[in-house]
Order: structure tokens, then sequence, then C-alpha cells
């Protein structure tokens, strides 16, 4: 038997090769899910699911394979309003993958969820440490001067493939760097 929260209300999920599932599952406003045989708050169990890339699954069994169902979408497709046709991506507002409360999710676009990606504490978090890091990198502060002042000399003699020879990395390296997607922070 399933421990009742106040306001919570349980959606049945739709399963396509449902017919071949022993059990019936259902999710949450609270981001729960569960699996039941005739009625979810009668004789339903709570379901912990497992987590892919931090995100809370089931692993169903079912007759052309295995299923695997991201939580936060089965949620969102039950209990978010979908804007348009063109927002096809659920984004976690607080950045916890694992709060899968309806009140958390929202349909985004691909540019929404990416945005909201880069404004992840994680990200951030990611970014600033790699701008830091200091020990097993091939190049350095001075060394990427350099290269940027002979990337942007333009009585530059030598070819993206020597200079990549010269210091010892790969030409994509030293497009990164002229783009400013790697070492972006040095001037």
């Amino acid at each position: 038997m399933i421990t009742k929260i106040a306001g919570e209300v349980w959606k049945p999920l739709k399963i396509s090769g449902h017919k071949s599932v022993r059990r019936k599952y259902a999710v949450s406003s609270h981001g729960r899910a569960a699996s039941f045989v005739t009625d979810v708050n009668k004789d339903g169990k709570i379901l912990r699911g497992s987590l892919t890339s931090g995100y809370r699954t089931l692993n169903l069994h079912l007759e052309g394979g295995n299923g695997t169902i991201y939580l936060h979408r089965e949620i969102a497709k039950l209990f978010c309003k979908k804007p348009s046709p063109k927002f096809k991506y659920v984004i976690h507002i607080n950045h916890k993958k694992e709060d899968n409360k309806q009140s958390n999710l929202k349909w985004s676009t691909l540019q929404e969820m990416s945005d909201h990606q880069q404004k992840s504490p994680q990200k951030i978090a990611y970014k600033k440490e790699q701008a830091n890091k200091t020990t097993g990198l091939k190049l350095n502060a001075a060394k990427v001067k350099t290269i940027k002042e002979a990337i942007g000399n333009p009585k530059r003699r030598l070819t993206y493939r020597q200079m990549a020879a010269k210091y010892n990395v790969s030409e994509m390296t030293l497009y990164r760097i002229k783009s400013g997607e790697n070492w972006g922070h040095i001037k």
C-alpha cells in the first residue's frame, strides 16, 4: 500500500506493448512511480527505478524488447501542458534531475533547453574548474597567448598543420583557440 501525500494525483501510464506487462504502472504529480494490479491506492507499490545519466528511469521488460521510460518525460506528458508541438524537451526548473514533481517540470524548445543547461550550477562549477585547471594540460596561458598572436599575425608563414606540430597539439585545437571555444578567457 502507498503512503498518501496531500494533494498528490496519480495517473496511469500508457505504455506501448502494455498487454505484455504483468502489472500496470502509474506516476504521480509529486514525481513518484508505482506498479499495481487493480488500483494504485489499494495494491500499489512505489518503484524507485534506476538512474540513467542522472535521470530517474523505469526499465520495463516488454515483448518487443526492454523499454526504458524516463519518469520526468512521462510526468510532463500527463501533468504539464505543452504550449505547442515545437516544445519537445522537458527541463527541470531547479536543475535537479531527480526532482520530478509536476511543479518542477516544464516543456521547452531546444534553444530554451540549451540556455537552461548553461545556467545549471553544476555546469557553471565545471566551467570554473576547467578554467582554473593547471595540471595535465599540453598548453598553458603563455603558450596560448603566443599561439593567438601567431594565428592573428597577417605575415604568418606557418600553416595550421605546421603550428600544430610545433606546439604538439591538433589542428582542431588551434581552430578552437582561434574561435574562442578553447582558452577563450585568454586574450
